[in-house]
């Protein structure tokens, strides 16, 4: 068997450190936020190259409350893409604002920019570009547009811990960056988890009071705010984990050379590393149209795959009021028709690459 990800092989390298700082949460009773997550708030926005960075309980919430911070709601539109998990739009639309789909380029998976200006209106206040699997979006135009149309650039990067985007780490490109440490991404907790980096100091203050009730102070609730907080637990297995996302990138971006490499004249489309960008491969995904006949194969053979997103949000039941019709966005569409998702994660070796990639060269073949 060759699993889609192996948590199991990441905790075994690193257990016994995190065994000592879960044990230290226990003693010192610091169970939500507390000293571990204030000390990962200053790490991990460090290591992001941002002035600030505020742990929250989902990378959801960090989207939700990055555009309370800058001021959207009622009336207001934002801009992301239709290919990307669902919780993108559903922190527009908690915020009661409309979401406004563009496409995607087909060969990054990222934000279609020339297709931005073209649903721009007077009622457009942000752009959520989505640094989708592990690369960055094409952020120049993206900031340029919005910096002439007086737009909040927010960064959805919860699949892109460590990814760069012309020798800058994303979540320090924009107005603000959002991340998820759900236990699958890259940099995953052992539970649920996420963090905004920002340089802004009021878009600081004003995320740091919504997550905690709108309290200034305890008990002095300045704003109509949420329970949010990050866990003292949570705070403290990341940090140790941080400390060997450098080495684990690296581990990924090495079994994604295994892959090109393995699959490059078979006729397999594999993913594109833009130049701009340094891709930290949270999915490596291929594209076939023979996906559900390719995937049942696969796992015949013991190779575990997964599907990252098998239907784009505009089609969604749940977001069908937003007025689109199948065909609006025909690389988003064929993109959620195409892609398969290959294993992935930083321990996985040459030969478990060769085992996949044969697979794969005998499908192509057929």
């Amino acid at each position: 068997m060759i699993p889609f990800v192996d948590l199991k092989a990441q905790y075994k390298g690193i257990k016994d450190e995190v065994n000592a700082a879960i044990q230290n949460v226990l003693e010192t009773c610091q169970f939500t936020l507390g000293s571990e997550v204030a000390a990962f708030e200053q790490e991990f926005s460090a290591y992001c190259n941002a002035q600030h960075g505020i742990g929250v309980n989902t990378g959801t919430s960090a989207l939700h409350l990055a555009l309370l911070a800058a001021g959207i709601g009622p009336g207001d539109e934002v801009i992301t893409v239709p290919f990307t998990f669902v919780a993108t739009v559903a922190s527009i639309y908690y915020t009661g604002a409309k979401t406004v789909f563009v496409d995607i380029d087909p060969q990054t998976f990222t934000m279609d920019v020339k297709a931005i200006e073209g649903v721009i209106t007077e009622r457009t206040k942000a752009i959520i570009p989505v640094h989708l699997y592990g690369q960055s979006a094409d952020m120049d135009p993206i900031l340029e547009i919005a910096k002439r149309h007086n737009l909040v650039v927010i960064e959805d990067a919860c699949q892109a811990h460590g990814a760069e985007y012309k020798g800058k780490r994303v979540g320090s490109l924009g107005d603000m960056g959002c991340f998820s440490f759900y236990p699958g991404k890259n940099l995953g907790a052992y539970g649920e988890g996420g963090m905004v980096t920002t340089n802004n100091p009021e878009y600081t203050r004003t995320i740091r009071m919504l997550r905690d009730w709108g309290a200034e102070k305890k008990y002095h609730h300045v704003l109509k705010g949420y329970n949010f907080r990050l866990e003292g637990i949570q705070g403290a297995v990341l940090r140790v984990k941080l400390k060997y996302l450098e080495e684990w990138t690296e581990g990924r971006r090495k079994a994604a050379g295994h892959y090109n490499e393995l699959l490059a004249d078979t006729g397999v489309p594999t993913p594109k590393e833009m130049d701009y960008a340094r891709h930290v491969y949270h999915v490596y995904a291929i594209r076939t149209k023979s996906r559900s006949e390719w995937q049942e194969a696969l796992n015949a053979k013991g190779i575990q795959t997964g599907i990252h997103y098998p239907i784009p949000v505009h089609l969604l039941p749940a977001y069908s009021d937003l007025g689109y019709a199948k065909g609006c966005f025909p690389h988003a569409e064929q993109a959620a028709n195409e892609v398969l998702s290959l294993p992935m994660f930083a321990e996985l070796g040459r030969m478990q690459c060769e085992e996949v990639s044969a697979a794969l060269t005998m499908l192509a073949n057929q």
